[in-house]
């Protein structure tokens, strides 16, 4: 598949030097929202007479038409194509011919990259708000979800008194419940900064070209066809800016940082040498060669893959 940066080049890419260069593998999963990007800059285009609408309705729908076909499998992704803008843009000149190269009028790939990482992040952070939404949202839901079940605990264990520690060392005495709220409110802040993050990375850099555009785009118009809130300020900052990845790994880090602290003291509460709590048959397994053992897996099993989590923020 032709590159779409060919044109000054006579010789063709060397296989080596495409596939090294290539990043599908990663982006390829970014296909929904490079094609909904794509729709709105294209529906931008012909409502401010950049190209004629009559171009930009058949662009929107060649381009509805390739997301339907790679969702319902009757289209598959050229994995030999240098991106998923080449391969959709591509695909679309394919079906349009002349009329499908005019989408990638006043754009290039570096607001294409930014748009669709901004688009899929934000996805992706709606899904920790729900239950651990794509990702702030359902995270922020299942975290609230636990918070809700610390404070019923807590109301249930606001007079049961227990030794507090410091060193592992026994100190003064304190109640379960107020013990419980410590991590009640550890979470709440794990969701105001997810939705802080949230808000920094709600900002449109499509129109930033490589950088800057002499055309006489309608940012705003796209910005609201997409659901972003304002739209970036400088073209440089805009096509460049990976802030909010740091921010939203360092977020979750700092939740698993919160579950595994949690899960720890579990771990310890349940043991023989505390024996505060006793941890349901349903979230508890056995051993295969010691019967009388109740081992705290899952709690462990969170204080393990937190290390995945870590290791994310530190690759970035």
């Amino acid at each position: 598949m032709a590159q779409l940066w060919k044109g000054r080049f006579k010789k063709e890419l060397a296989k080596e030097t495409n596939d090294f260069n290539s990043s599908i593998k990663f982006d390829s999963r970014m296909f929904e929202e490079d094609i909904k990007g794509s729709i709105a800059h294209a529906t931008m285009l012909g409502a401010t007479g950049i190209i004629e609408k009559s171009e930009s309705d058949k662009i929107v729908d060649g381009l509805n038409g390739i997301l339907d076909d790679i969702k319902s499998g009757k289209l598959e992704i050229d994995m030999s194509a240098e991106d998923i803008h080449t391969f959709v843009e591509g695909e679309l000149t394919a079906r349009l011919g002349q009329t499908g190269k005019r989408l990638h009028t006043a754009r290039s790939r570096n607001d294409q990259v930014a748009l669709d990482i901004r688009m899929y992040v934000k996805e992706e952070i709606k899904n920790i708000r729900m239950v651990l939404k794509k990702e702030i949202d359902e995270i922020s839901e299942k975290l609230k979800s636990l918070i809700e079940v610390l404070c019923n605990k807590a109301e249930e264990n606001k007079t049961v008194i227990m030794p507090g520690y410091t060193h592992l060392q026994r100190a003064q005495p304190i109640t379960f419940g107020h013990h419980l709220m410590a991590y009640a409110s550890m979470l709440l802040r794990d969701i105001d900064r997810l939705a802080d993050i949230k808000r920094r990375m709600n900002v449109l850099p499509l129109g930033s070209g490589a950088p800057g555009t002499t055309y006489p785009l309608d940012r705003n118009m796209v910005a609201e066809l997409l659901g972003f809130d304002s739209v970036s300020s400088n073209s440089l900052d805009g096509v460049s800016d990976r802030d909010f990845c740091i921010e939203l790994a360092s977020a979750l880090s700092l939740i698993m940082v919160h579950l595994s602290r949690f899960s720890e003291e579990i771990i310890m509460w349940c043991s023989w040498e505390f024996k505060f709590v006793e941890l349901d048959d349903a979230f508890s397994t056995g051993s295969s060669i010691m019967p009388q053992k109740k081992n705290p897996d899952i709690a462990e099993l969170v204080r393990g893959k937190s290390g995945r989590v870590f290791g994310d923020l530190t690759a970035l």
